[in-house]
């Protein structure tokens, strides 16, 4: 019978593993997915906050960190190796730890992060430009305001923040928040667009032929689906490593006394 428990144990110890690997590849892929996303909203916030960059580090090294971690519990799990069973169980131990830790200072500084996201976005309206040396960043927040349908931060009123935009003559607009529900489907352009056959002088917001409803409400809500998915793989691998390290000390705790039973008395 105690043979049998043996074996199970190490089969599903194996099998635990095999799951921890595959979910640190999932948080390696995560954090590499930050570095090189260039199409979303994301991309805005990577390329102007130094802080995602450091995230996006982290999640590739803590991802890497836990395939390696798998790998270890998977080999010591075959081969009964009390070494690598006992290294496995004190480096599930400081991982759990630091993800508690983690998770803690970044629910705490929740507020801090949805205030950073505005200054930057509100930076980049202001500072929007035709000729801006930050072309890929403008053009990643237009895809986002033909995507998501929305003009502005709070509102479409940011863009008045914009004084190259203000201090034109006629109707002009930012080209990304067009519309398209005014007329027919036109492709997604950048930068300024005038009003054609329009005989008012000034460039009157309330005339913009744009989305009247900011991006905040929308993106904020395209970040917690996210958040929320992140959280849940999180907590998967919390339950696995909680559940490798029981595994792992009841197999290393029978490998001793298997030990110390072959042990020849005198």
């Amino acid at each position: 019978m105690g043979s049998a428990c043996v074996k199970i144990t190490k089969y599903f110890l194996f099998l635990f593993n095999l799951l921890f690997f595959i979910l640190g590849a999932v948080i390696l892929g995560f954090g590499v997915w930050i570095l090189v996303d260039k199409s979303s909203f994301i991309s805005v916030l990577q390329t102007s906050s130094s802080s995602l960059k450091v995230w996006a580090y982290v999640f590739i090294s803590v991802g890497t960190f836990t395939m390696l971690m798998g790998f270890l519990g998977c080999l010591g799990a075959v081969n009964e190796v009390r070494c690598l069973l006992g290294l496995y169980f004190t480096f599930l131990l400081l991982i759990l730890i630091a993800q508690v830790a983690a998770g803690t200072f970044f629910y705490f500084k929740m507020g801090e992060v949805k205030e950073e996201m505005g200054n930057i976005v509100l930076k980049l309206i202001r500072n929007y430009s035709n000729s801006s040396e930050e072309g890929n960043v403008q053009q990643t927040w237009d895809y986002v305001q033909a995507q998501v349908e929305c003009c502005g931060w709070a509102s479409f009123l940011n863009w008045t923040e914009n004084e190259e935009l203000m201090n034109h003559t006629s109707i002009t607009y930012p080209c990304s928040c067009y519309n398209k529900h005014n007329s027919t489907d036109l492709p997604m352009q950048t930068g300024f667009c005038e009003v054609s056959d329009n005989s008012q002088s000034g460039n009157n917001p309330e005339e913009w032929p744009v989305y009247r409803k900011g991006c905040m409400e929308r993106v904020q809500t395209w970040l917690q689906e996210n958040l929320g998915i992140i959280l849940g793989v999180c907590g998967g691998v919390a339950v696995i490593e909680l559940l490798g390290m029981i595994l792992s000390i009841s197999l290393c705790r029978h490998i001793h006394s298997e030990d110390y039973s072959k042990v020849p008395k005198y």
